[in-house]
């Protein structure tokens, strides 16, 4: 989980959101998107569905399994 939590930090701060900002557009939890960005949680196949969706990046991109 650790290339997924780089990568959601890196597509965030590509779109100059911060935790709260993100978190609003997607209408997830910030204390969410805060534990994952820090490793802290897993995130759930709707949500990463949901991610990958808003950021035009494969689910594979997101977990880190291709570039």
């Amino acid at each position: 989980m650790e290339k997924f939590a780089e990568r959601l930090k890196e597509l965030r701060q590509e779109k100059g959101l911060s935790i709260q900002g993100l978190a609003k557009e997607v209408k997830i939890s910030s204390s969410s998107l805060c534990r994952w960005e820090n490793c802290q949680a897993d995130v759930k196949g709707t949500q990463l569905v949901m991610l990958a969706e808003y950021f035009g990046v494969t689910i594979d991109y997101l977990m880190g399994l291709e570039n």
